[in-house]
């Protein structure tokens, strides 16, 4: 289903795209060494509970996981890259973090993802793979508006991947958003420009570039829900959503953004 929402939904979804970079900027600046997995989760369930949404995640069982989820966000550390299911784990000095958030409110969803380094500076190549992702992102967002195709936006986000060295796994990847946290179309991280939907003000898209270091080969974890690098290498994620208009595409997640 491709869902195109009107002025007053758009509207609402940026209250629950501000909230969302609310909570993400939160969780970053809370997370720190010994900070623990099961702590994260439980501060966004209180965060969204504290902003009248409702997770998108708790209940999530789709076909590719052993659902229901059962948590609030994803934490996936150093080799684990998406789905990360929270668990019993407090962070080391220099461990990479992604932490993956999307709830619903007032009946639209929003998604985003951030990737940092807690305790010691990142390491040089932690660093440019995190930048990698943001610098895809941004040239993802760069590309989407009225009259692009699908296809744009991929190949603006894997040329950057590409050009970075980044092997691009295409599985998993963007995706359309609005009512429901997972709707077509599928915005995979790399592509052909000219081909696919074509964007429409009222689409909403979260875009989400990962990388792993030296690989695109996922295994699942034993959690049946945290995909891993196959190598063992780190990993970054950087994601946001975003509504098609008239004149570009605006970002709804970004921390900061006023909330009513």
């Amino acid at each position: 289903m491709i869902e195109i929402l009107n002025r007053t939904e758009v509207a609402r979804a940026r209250e629950t795209g501000a909230l969302v970079g609310h909570v993400l900027q939160t969780l970053r600046e809370r997370s720190a060494v010994g900070t623990n997995l099961l702590e994260i989760d439980e501060w966004a369930r209180e965060m969204i509970v504290e902003g009248g949404a409702e997770s998108c995640y708790v209940d999530y069982a789709p076909s590719f996981g052993r659902g229901p989820f059962g948590h609030y966000i994803c934490t996936s550390v150093n080799d684990a890259v998406l789905h990360g299911l929270p668990h019993d784990y407090a962070l080391a000095d220099g461990d990479l973090v992604s932490l993956d958030f999307a709830i619903t409110k007032d009946g639209v969803a929003a998604d985003s993802a951030i990737s940092f380094v807690v305790g010691e500076p990142a390491p040089p190549e932690s660093a440019a793979m995190i930048d990698a992702t943001r610098r895809a992102l941004s040239a993802g967002i760069a590309a989407a508006g009225p009259g692009a195709r699908v296809g744009d936006v991929s190949a603006a986000i894997g040329a950057v991947l590409t050009e970075a060295g980044y092997p691009i796994n295409t599985d998993f990847g963007g995706h359309g958003i609005g009512s429901t946290m997972h709707q077509d179309p599928h915005v995979a991280n790399n592509g052909r420009a000219g081909r696919g939907y074509r964007l429409r003000p009222g689409l909403l898209l979260a875009l989400e570039p990962w990388v792993m270091a030296d690989t695109a080969e996922l295994v699942t974890d034993a959690d049946g829900w945290t995909l891993r690098s196959a190598t063992g290498c780190r990993t970054a994620h950087s994601e946001h959503t975003v509504a098609i208009t008239d004149d570009g595409a605006e970002i709804l997640t970004l921390p900061g953004r006023s909330q009513s």
